[in-house]
């Protein structure tokens, strides 16, 4: 049986938390931010936690996670 390959694009996006939970960085940060609300933008810092759905699908990109 061959080795289970983390997908790399996943590899550089996404973090797993203690607790297993994925960590990801919200978008609209990049261009176009004058038409942003500061209220957008001020949220669109840090990072935050994916939804369970997006995280199923994300998990199943990193095996070795």
């Amino acid at each position: 049986m061959p080795k289970m390959k983390t997908k790399s694009s996943a590899k550089k996006r996404f973090r797993l938390t203690g607790s297993g939970k994925v960590r990801a960085n919200p978008s609209g940060k990049r261009h176009f931010l004058r038409r942003r609300s500061q209220k957008m933008k001020r949220n669109a810092r840090g990072t935050m936690i994916l939804c369970d759905a997006d995280a199923r699908l994300v998990k199943a990109c990193l095996p070795n996670a």
